[in-house]
């Protein structure tokens, strides 16, 4: 799934394509991934693109009327950007986006943006939301590299197990699964260890850590170039989804996996959990 990084790089590049732009067409290609029935897409034509932007794992596009275009591409999702727009309907299409030229680094006919998704589920989003309304927006937590965010790793009491707080995006937002199992990798942490359980040097790790780490992640994500087509973006991680392979850090140990029913996450026993390998439920049926 698209996380902070790749959303924040996917949005700067976009903006340096689009904005100024007119929209001249939307093709609204997958019905149920459009979440709002007022305003309608077309009441967008012919207006002009302001900006486009980023809170968490949504892209934001604002219009010269103040309605925006809030989008998420959940954990499949993929943006194709087309020059010149295209009139086809690959598998698993959302929506599409054309724009008339006019736009810095756009010649020819026009920009497309496609919106799609790879696999068989279909949990893309996007809303039409007017000046007064945040939609998804208003639901999110603070980000990282935010005072508040800070706040939240320094003070939390909360029970629950790191990775699920960390992914929770009413908590904190932006992170999802692959950037949580490396941050708490980075920050050598338990992934069932709780905030109520972290001394205050581990908090700092933490946080130290969640900053490291998205920076990083960041500056790779700003070498790429278009849109976000891959239909996989796993390579970039170091812990996540390589259970099996050596672990990066220098400890000689092999990184683990805990599979939950429609997800998994990657860790190190050495590093992590002092050696523990932490139960796993798919492991657990198959030896009973």
């Amino acid at each position: 799934m698209p996380e902070l990084p790749e959303m924040q790089a996917l949005s700067e590049r976009l903006n340096a394509l689009l904005a100024g732009t007119t929209l001249l067409r939307v093709d609204v290609l997958g019905f149920s991934s459009l979440k709002t029935y007022a305003p309608t897409p077309d009441s967008l034509l012919h207006h002009r693109l302001v900006s486009v932007s980023r809170r968490a794992k949504y892209l934001v596009w604002e219009f010269d009327d103040g309605i925006r275009v809030v989008m998420h591409l959940s954990q499949a999702g993929r943006l194709d950007v087309e020059q010149p727009p295209k009139q086809t309907r690959p598998r698993g299409s959302a929506v599409r986006f054309v724009f008339a030229r006019g736009g810095a680094g756009i010649e020819g006919p026009g920009v497309g943006v496609l919106v799609r998704e790879y696999g068989t589920h279909r949990k893309a989003s996007w809303w039409v939301l007017p000046p007064e309304e945040d939609g998804p927006l208003a639901r999110l937590g603070p980000e990282p590299g935010s005072e508040v965010f800070a706040e939240v790793i320094r003070t939390s009491s909360s029970k629950r197990r790191l990775t699920t707080d960390l992914r929770d995006q009413h908590v904190v937002s932006g992170i999802g699964r692959g950037w949580g199992d490396d941050i708490l990798h980075r920050a050598h942490l338990s992934p069932f260890a709780s905030f109520s359980s972290l001394r205050p040097e581990q908090r700092e790790s933490l946080l130290s850590a969640a900053t490291a780490v998205l920076d990083e992640a960041l500056e790779l994500e700003r070498t790429r170039e278009g849109g976000l087509s891959e239909a996989k973006l796993g390579g970039r991680f170091k812990v996540h989804g390589r259970a099996g392979e050596p672990c990066p850090s220098p400890c000689g140990d092999t990184l683990r996996r805990v599979s939950f029913e429609s997800y998994e996450m990657t860790y190190c026993p050495s590093c992590q959990t002092g050696g523990r390998v932490l139960k796993d439920r798919r492991l657990s049926r198959l030896l009973k």
